[in-house]
């Protein structure tokens, strides 16, 4: 069988999601290993992953882009995108889940659940990912499958069910009870640490296996009605009974299987390899995908066909030294071929492929055609973004984009010289295009050039790639942080435009409502075509979208807020798009000033591990940061101390725990949400501002 040429059933399309350092990297490596793709396994602690390609991946051990690869198990096709865990990269985990059939979630056996495996679990269930949870790190001091399962049956509204048990734990882990075949495998070859034996299972764990055992049959019958029926019946429960039964329930998102291993110590990474084969789907087991027609706006379906017409989601951009930008698609539907025209129906724009390749990390492989069910990189779509559409020109459809969270965090730039000018501007422009989350504005009170990101890695990252990648040198300011701005209270308000500008005329109506709203942001017309020419009401919406980008108070976005129009009038002779646009546009900024914008700061969830002896001076310190606590959890010796806390008060925290635990605190965090800033602290943040 062809290494690529897989009929779709067995093709799975899979990515490892988790909290930094669970063990993504180095799981993805061994799978590379075992199923021969790679001949010796990259550690990331010496910075030789295959996957952590990137020079800041090497040098800082973490993971910062996605990274796709294919493997072949069992003559089986596995698509895998090894994602970040760290919060500023989140967008590299949402645009993988948007475009994949499943996940492998990955907890570590001591830490557990921790804030980011929460995180990437809420990113997964927005796309309804099935998923398998791999408990590692079993080899490690302090680790607990069972804390693990607790922990998670706590944290997440969906049937947990253990299909492994662990065989002894830390030091003494030597291997994996299988409950489904029941059978343990061992690894006990000094001579061969990726040796493994299938044995029965050891006398000491024979009561135990079967409780789980019976424990997991019991659990399955209560969502499975084939397998309730024999359950009932008291029919004998097959091995075949209970996989199907397990497939079933975990490709209809109504169970989590719960597998064991060590990843760094090479134990069960085959066992999830069949694990993956076995229970997660392939595209065939998905959902016809949805979209949209362009222009009738049309709901349409596109099952996964190599036959049907063609249709793929760009996920991610690239920019390849010699090949320019490449567009990194997951296939949907039909087929497309090199030389092939085909159109980027976000965009109305239509370009032919290049080149296609499949990847292996930063490694392409070219092919000539690429069919559903594939991932793969196309070149030659110089204008598609992330997001973007690609389908056949005469069978157009748009499907649903990825959402990415907004900036929080900027900081000044400027060219090191004038020569470097226009370079370091288009060199930004083509990363913005790449990266959903990374912005770069000018500052209309100041003239300065501003980038935004999720954190201040996130733009430590991009300042060293500016650097290394670009040899470009600009001078950087201190971070500070996006505020955003919204209102308290609803107003209706009218805006007459009746202007003569030159020698021309020019008249438009616009009666707006502005009321607080959850979402970021919604818009309603309450006039229809018929009342106001279709142009007019287009350069209205489009206005008050272009208008929530610059508040009142000090230019920073408006969120949460509907914009409802409520009224409209035109004069036939002297009213006109622009005028519109004018009028809704002063009508919103009217409705602001009497509304009374108020300013929000980025909230921040923050969850800081300690010895329990300086949980005071963390708690103290974290007052003076106007935290909010909001609970500890205790971890033998440790709490996890969990609070919110304004982002403008962290930076440069590490350094800061680092001094009051003696190097021996750490902590996580990630954006909540916004909130009004504390009336105490309003009055200086203004005038770091320049508000008065």
């Amino acid at each position: 069988m062809g290494f690529f040429f897989v009929i779709m059933k067995d093709i799975r399309n899979i990515g490892i999601i988790a909290h930094i350092d669970a063990g993504k990297t180095t799981t993805t490596e061994r799978i590379l290993f075992y199923t021969g793709k790679v001949h010796r396994i990259g550690e990331v602690d010496d910075g030789a992953a295959t996957m952590d390609w990137m020079q800041q991946e090497k040098e800082r051990g973490m993971t910062i882009g996605s990274a796709t690869t294919s493997v072949i198990w069992k003559e089986n096709k596995i698509n895998i995108i090894d994602t970040p865990g760290h919060i500023d990269f989140t967008a590299e985990v949402e645009r993988a889940l948007r475009v994949l059939d499943g996940a492998v979630v990955i907890f570590s056996g001591v830490e557990g659940v921790e804030p980011q495996s929460e995180t990437v679990w809420k990113q997964s269930n927005k796309y309804s990912l099935p998923k398998i949870a791999f408990i590692n790190k079993m080899d490690r001091l302090g680790a607990d499958f069972y804390r693990v399962v607790d922990a998670m049956r706590d944290k997440f509204n969906i049937p947990i069910i253990e299909i492994q048990l662990p065989i002894g734990k830390e030091n003494e882990f030597k291997g994996i009870i299988d409950l489904v075949k029941m059978k343990a495998y061992i690894w006990d070859d000094e001579k061969d640490k990726h040796k493994f034996t299938e044995m029965i299972i050891p006398d000491e764990y024979k009561k135990k296996a079967d409780d789980y055992h019976n424990l997991m049959i019991e659990e399955l019958a209560n969502y499975d009605n084939g397998l309730l029926e024999k359950v009932l019946a008291e029919e004998e429960i097959s091995e075949n009974d209970i996989c199907e039964a397990l497939r079933r329930l975990t490709i209809a998102y109504k169970i989590i299987p719960v597998i064991t291993g060590s990843s760094k110590k090479n134990k069960g990474i085959q066992l999830l390899l069949d694990a993956v084969v076995d229970y997660l789907p392939s595209p065939l087991d998905r959902p016809p995908v949805e979209g949209i027609h362009p222009n009738s706006r049309d709901t349409i379906h596109r099952n996964p066909d190599p036959k049907a017409p063609f249709c793929g989601l760009v996920f991610k951009i690239d920019i390849d030294k010699h090949l320019g930008k490449l567009v990194y698609m997951r296939v949907y539907s039909g087929t497309a071929s090199v030389k092939e025209m085909l159109l980027d129906a976000t965009y109305n724009d239509k370009s032919r492929i290049n080149k296609l390749f499949m990847l292996h990390s930063n490694r392409r492989m070219e092919v000539n055609s690429v069919s559903a069910g594939e991932i793969c990189a196309v070149a030659g779509f110089r204008n598609s973004l992330t997001g973007s559409t690609i389908c056949h020109p005469k069978h157009q459809i748009i499907l649903e984009k990825p959402i990415f969270p907004e900036p929080v965090v900027s900081v000044s730039i400027e060219p090191k010289n004038k020569e470097e000018e226009e370079k370091l501007l288009n060199t930004l422009q083509r990363m913005q295009e790449a990266d959903p989350t990374f912005k770069v504005f000018e500052n209309e009170e100041t003239g300065q050039m501003l980038i935004s990101g999720m954190g201040e890695l996130h733009i430590e990252i991009i300042v060293d790639r500016l650097k290394r990648e670009f040899e470009l040198h600009p001078r950087i300011g201190k971070p500070i942080v996006t505020y955003r701005e919204t209102i308290s209270k609803e107003i209706i308000l009218d805006y007459e435009f009746n202007r003569v500008l030159g020698q021309k005329h020019m008249y438009a109506y616009t009666k707006l409502k502005i009321e607080p709203y959850e979402d970021i942001y919604a818009y309603e017309s309450m006039i229809n075509k018929d009342n106001l020419p279709k142009e007019f009401l287009n350069a209205i919406e489009e206005s008050l979208k272009s208008s929530i980008n610059n508040g009142i108070i000090a230019g920073f976005p408006v969120i949460n807020i509907k914009v409802t129009l409520i009224d409209a009038k035109y004069d036939i002779q002297n009213s006109d798009v622009n005028a519109f646009g004018f009028a809704a546009a002063q009508n919103f900024k009217n409705i602001l000033k009497e509304a009374g914008s108020v300013l929000l700061e980025p909230i921040m969830k923050l969850d800081v591990n300690v010895p329990e002896d300086y949980v005071g001076n963390v708690i103290n310190d974290l007052n003076i940061k106007y935290a909010s606590i909001h609970g500890f959890d205790n971890f033998d010796d440790r709490q996890v101390i969990h609070a919110e806390v304004p982002l403008s008060e962290m930076f440069g925290y590490s350094n800061q725990l680092r001094t009051i635990t003696q190097g021996r605190g750490v902590f996580t965090m990630e954006f909540s949400c916004f909130k009004c800033i504390a009336n105490e602290k309003l009055s200086k943040i203004k005038e770091n501002l320049g508000i008065y």
